[in-house]
């Protein structure tokens, strides 16, 4: 059992070596790409939250 998890995590730490790890530009460029994506996201999924609370509330004052 510890043999298997000592050559387990050898051969992690070895891939992590062939790992071509993004510049430091990139990584703050794509994070800045997934914040606005989150935040567009975000304010699509609250409008249609609140059109379908108005619709649902529309629906039940018929009644």
């Amino acid at each position: 059992m510890f043999k298997k998890t000592t050559e387990y995590l050898r051969g992690a730490v070895e891939e992590l070596h062939h790992v071509r790890w993004p510049t430091r530009q990139q990584a703050v460029r794509l994070s800045l790409i997934v914040i606005a994506f989150v935040f567009c996201t975000a304010i699509f999924f609250g409008v249609v939250d609140f059109v379908l609370a108005r619709i649902v509330s529309l629906l039940l004052s018929f009644t």
